[in-house]
């Protein structure tokens, strides 16, 4: 028995991602159908971005893997900020998951922990990320790791 290992993706391991992208798409909507309102291609959608998130050095993809079984994956890349604040670029984490069987391994606190570390490297002095409000396991796993509430996000829907 392996215990758990986090590393960089390849694209050899999109295949085992896109399910757990399915899981963590269906689990957003749930949360708040009006502000996760996924397309109905989202997967096939990941499926053609990961492999250019991949190559790209801007951005961070990793998985995390339990018994040589990938289990978990983060996705991140360097943004741009509006050209009004002094920091012009961060690092920002689109998604996080790990299978619920995976869970309390410290995979996911591995998988952000890496990331930032991998900002680090490439000179980024920001990360950041949105949270569901209905996620306070998310929440909690981020504020271990550092992280901070900078803002709250509103929605008002107009239709």
């Amino acid at each position: 028995m392996n215990g758990p290992v986090v590393r960089d993706a390849t694209v050899a391991d999109v295949p085992a991602i896109l399910p757990m992208v399915r899981s963590i798409c269906s689990m957003h909507e749930k949360l708040d159908p009006a502000r996760y309102a996924m397309l109905p291609n989202v997967v096939a959608m990941y499926e053609t971005w990961l492999p250019s998130r991949i190559a790209d050095r801007n951005s961070v993809v990793l998985v995390g893997e339990s018994d040589s079984k990938v289990v978990g994956f983060l996705v991140a890349s360097v943004e741009t900020n509006i050209p009004i604040y002094r920091l012009d670029r961060f690092g920002f984490v689109h998604d996080v998951w790990v299978e619920p069987a995976a869970r309390g391994q410290g995979i996911a606190t591995s998988l952000a922990l890496r990331a930032v570390e991998k900002f680090r490297a490439i000179g980024i002095k920001q990360v950041r990320l949105e949270t569901a409000t209905d996620n306070p396991g998310a929440r909690a796993l981020f504020v271990s790791c550092g992280f901070r509430v900078a803002n709250i996000d509103m929605l008002l829907d107009i239709t």
